[in-house]
């Protein structure tokens, strides 16, 4: 008997020895691969989706979101498949990204199966940006050396998570009338990027471009198709090109308003066609800027750093406006978007994660308050509403509260504020 049990215990010693050992080789092998994503295989793959973070919480930047809070919204974006988010700028007194990458990082510490990268945003000005005085849009500022060192800074010392670099933000396009830089800005704070990786400074792995407008890529205005954007098309590792059917309901509406031929379609016809019509706009803004690209440099590929829909606007996507917003219309537009992007192996860093107060702050229901998929409750708007219905946030919080629907998850009163667009809008 005696020697019966001291088999079973050394048996059992060995089971639990081998699986003890299995898993620490799955670790291993988990913790390799990891290391072995980079930017080349992340983007275009769609089980890395994207989207851009912003995790502000209050009506100023000057609250800044706390790890904590921060690990909160990585959670909640992990859960509903996001594996590489975008942010904007690594100001000094503005540590949002240099936290948010301490966060993954201590997510990943306290789970190995978390994954997170990040498209880090180096903010690019002119010189008098955002003061009283005249932009010099013909100067750059002075604070774009630091930003570039400190986006390099974070590179180097989170290098399984940041894999992209992304040199300005609509710093090119001629309507960013407060700070916008001329070409040859970007150009040279791309080559300098590039000339670390090839010194050995920057990974060779990472990859750099700069983020702009549909038009600043030659994909409109051939004003804009000017020597220097050759060369930051052919310096670049990819484009990464931003698309706004939303706003364009406005500023360019024909698309938007019901055609002839649409006039004895139900409502509910005429806006979910005016949707397929908003798609068909983003791709043809995508693919106008593919051949320009492809014909300076048919090597690089072409993704999308920015599209989104609003769901309030008190201003020209409301009521009396083209009437754009509402939370249906986001829900048709993200599906659109996401099937088309993940088919043709688009990267769409879809705009935005999370509502945000401080860019209107003045007018809380200025549209650029509401682009999230997440109110600032963290309540989840219409088009996710089928990843709280199959529990995808179950346990998950945001600020404490548990993640439910927007309007009760009553589709019937969501659709009270969903209307046909404006055909007789004039702006």
């Amino acid at each position: 008997m005696k020697s019966s049990l001291k088999i079973l215990v050394t048996i059992l010693i060995l089971q639990i020895s081998f699986g003890c050992s299995s898993k620490k080789e799955e670790q291993t092998k988990l913790k390799e691969e990891r290391k072995e994503m980079t930017a080349a295989k992340i983007l275009g793959n769609p089980n890395y989706l994207a989207i851009s973070y912003g995790g502000y919480r209050e009506k100023s930047r000057d609250v800044q979101p706390t790890i904590p809070q921060l690990k909160e919204d990585l959670k909640l974006m992990y859960a509903m498949g996001i594996r590489i988010i975008r942010t904007y700028n690594v100001q000094p007194e503005l540590p949002h990204a240099s936290n948010i990458l301490e966060a993954i990082s201590q997510l990943k510490k306290e789970d190995s199966t978390f994954e997170m990268y990040v498209m880090l945003g180096a903010w690019i000005d002119c010189l008098n940006a955002w003061t009283e005085l005249t932009p010099d849009h013909e100067i750059e500022s002075a604070q774009n050396i630091g930003e570039i060192g400190r986006a390099v800074a974070l590179a180097n010392k989170y290098p399984d998570i940041v894999k992209v670099i992304a040199v300005g933000n609509e710093a090119m396009i001629r309507w960013a009338t407060s700070y916008f830089v001329r070409p040859k800005v970007i150009l040279k704070w791309v080559n300098h990027l590039q000339n670390l990786k090839k010194d050995g400074k920057l990974s060779k792995d990472l990859w750099v471009t700069c983020s702009d407008d549909f038009a600043s890529w030659g994909g409109g205005d051939p004003s804009y198709r000017v020597k220097e954007l050759e060369e930051i098309i052919k310096a670049v590792d990819y484009v990464s090109m931003h698309t706004y059917a939303y706003h364009n309901t406005h500023y360019n509406p024909e698309f938007w308003k019901v055609p002839s031929q649409e006039k004895g379609l139900s409502d509910i016809e005429k806006i979910d066609h005016s949707m397929i019509r908003a798609l068909n706009f983003a791709k043809t803004q995508y693919n106008e800027v593919s051949a320009y690209v492809k014909s300076i440099d048919s090597t690089k590929t072409i993704h999308i750093g920015e599209t989104g829909w609003a769901t309030v606007s008190s201003g020209h996507y409301g009521l009396n406006g083209s009437r754009a917003t509402d939370e249906y219309k986001q829900g048709q537009y993200y599906k659109h978007l996401r099937n088309w992007t993940n088919k043709e192996g688009i990267s769409c860093f879809y705009f935005e994660a999370f509502d945000e107060q401080w860019k209107d702050k003045h007018n809380a229901k200025g549209s650029e308050n509401h682009f999230g998929l997440f109110t600032l409750k963290g309540e989840a708007k219409f088009p996710i509403w089928n990843l709280v219905d199959n529990g995808t946030f179950k346990g998950l919080k945001r600020n404490g509260n548990a993640i439910i629907k927007t309007f009760g998850g009553d589709k019937d009163a969501l659709m009270k504020d969903v209307l046909v667009p404006n055909t007789e809008y004039q702006r």
